[in-house]
């Protein structure tokens, strides 16, 4: 996620825009409808989210197999050699039923905005931030819970967060000076030891069932891996003194809680973060990195740890700390009260650099990252005031632009660690399409690939024709 090179490409972008137009229209119809269906859902009075889940997947699984038998020969798209050479940007190839990602919209939730998530699922309290469980209810379901349900989820992840010592003792085995990232991914490989899945396979589960192991892994690490990022963080940061999960607290507030942070606000601003982090449709490098080593049927403890080093790189994840060092290089150089003369002429000495600017652009938003704007008005709301926050500002902030600067401002001020946050949220929606990958049954992921020598001459018969 970085600033983009040159003025040129912003103007490009602008143009392209006007392009999509006709694409938006149907595609803001199809997801107007998705929410319709979302919202006519008869609200259950039961509680248990994995008999929820066992009377939905049978419907699914005969929708897909209608759309393989009827549909299965259409084409959704033509593929061109940039696409090959360029990332396979805009192929349409995979498919992911928990959220999709408009270039113009941004992400949906299951059809829902960002917005509609902050208005119709169950808060910590009145007018507040929508607590994760929820989401994770409406990624499995599609449907928004009650409140009673979203509490029954909450006391259920609670009871599943256990963490054997084993799993500390591999992370203190590493130097404390390790990227938390590399001390994070380590302890959820730690955590694969207990995997309900590998135990299941190896006594031979019948492939219509294994959702349900993938179901209690997928909880069960979702649950564990505050735990593990927040002794992480103790121990790099705070001299080791860990502090234990407290009952009475929700998923994010527990996070805030065990990280060290007990203001209110804080606790606020943990349940958005981890929210709205939680999941980006599945072409990004981290959530198609755990559905391609789950495909192979690799549990979800060693596809989530995969994911996490996909999150790792400067392109991905890691922009989430990179953006907040760039910003305080920007006032260690010239200053809080910068004007925009300044603050463009240190854009451009950083981009002659050969750097680039961080938290800037998107490589399929075409707008501002809705996640940066709810971001914004928490800032509004609780800090409108901080140097910081005056310095995001347009082309075109993303989710990383923002995220660094309220950390900051609530006593998070170490940097560095801010990818393993994005990556504690990521687990719920990584891991909800992975139940959804076992209980649909789809295939080993295996696309081909070509030389250069095969494109060459493709494309010179391709002339010739």
């Amino acid at each position: 996620m970085v600033f983009n090179r040159s003025v040129s490409l912003l103007s490009r972008l602008r143009s392209h825009a006007g392009l999509m137009q006709q694409h938006r229209v149907q595609q803001q119809s199809n997801l107007s409808n998705s929410f319709r269906w979302i919202q006519t859902q008869t609200v259950s009075s039961d509680l248990d989210l994995h008999s929820q889940l066992k009377e939905l997947i049978p419907e699914q699984q005969e929708r897909l197999k209608k759309l393989k038998s009827e549909h299965g020969k259409v084409q959704v798209g033509n593929i061109t050699v940039d696409m090959v050479l360029g990332g396979m940007r805009g192929m349409t190839g995979l498919l992911w039923q928990t959220s999709l990602l408009d270039p113009d919209e941004g992400i949906r939730f299951r059809g829902m905005s960002i917005p509609e998530c902050q208005k119709l699922l169950p808060a910590a309290k009145p007018g507040g931030e929508p607590l994760p469980e929820g989401l994770l209810w409406l990624l499995l379901t599609g449907k928004v819970p009650t409140k009673e349900q979203v509490n029954a989820l909450s006391k259920e992840l609670r009871d599943r967060a256990s963490v054997p010592d084993y799993v500390f003792k591999a992370i203190d085995a590493l130097p404390i000076t390790a990227h938390p990232m590399t001390q994070f991914a380590t302890g959820v490989m730690a955590l694969q030891v207990q995997s309900e899945f590998q135990k299941a396979y190896e006594k031979g589960i019948h492939k219509s069932k294994y959702w349900e192991p993938t179901y209690e892994d997928s909880l069960s690490l979702i649950a564990r891996v505050p735990i593990v990022a927040s002794y992480v963080y103790r121990r790099i940061y705070k001299d080791g003194k860990v502090i234990p999960m407290n009952d009475s607290l929700d998923y994010g507030a527990n996070f805030s809680h065990m990280l060290g942070f007990d203001s209110p606000e804080m606790q606020e601003l943990m349940r958005l973060y981890v929210t709205i982090h939680s999941d980006h449709e599945g072409g990004n490098v981290s959530a198609h990195t755990g559905h391609l080593v789950a495909s192979a049927l690799s549990d979800p403890y060693l596809s989530f740890a995969a994911a996490l080093n996909g999150l790792a790189g400067p392109l991905h994840g890691l922009a989430n700390q990179e953006v907040l060092l760039w910003i305080k290089s920007v006032v260690k150089e010239c200053g809080e009260n910068i004007t925009t003369e300044q603050l463009k002429d240190y854009v451009w000495k950083t981009l002659n650099s050969g750097k680039v600017v961080p938290g800037f652009g998107h490589g399929v938003l075409r707008k501002t990252d809705p996640r940066y704007t709810c971001q914004r008005e928490f800032a509004l709301k609780h800090l409108p005031d901080d140097p910081l926050f005056q310095l995001v500002k347009n082309p075109w902030p993303n989710v990383d632009a923002h995220s660094g600067v309220l950390l900051n401002h609530f006593g998070l001020t170490e940097a560095r660690y801010y990818t393993v946050l994005f990556g504690v949220s990521r687990s719920i929606g990584i891991c909800s399409q992975l139940i959804w990958d076992r209980a649909l049954g789809l295939p080993l992921e295996r696309p081909k690939s070509v030389t250069m020598e095969w494109l060459e001459n493709h494309c010179k018969k391709a002339s010739e024709n």
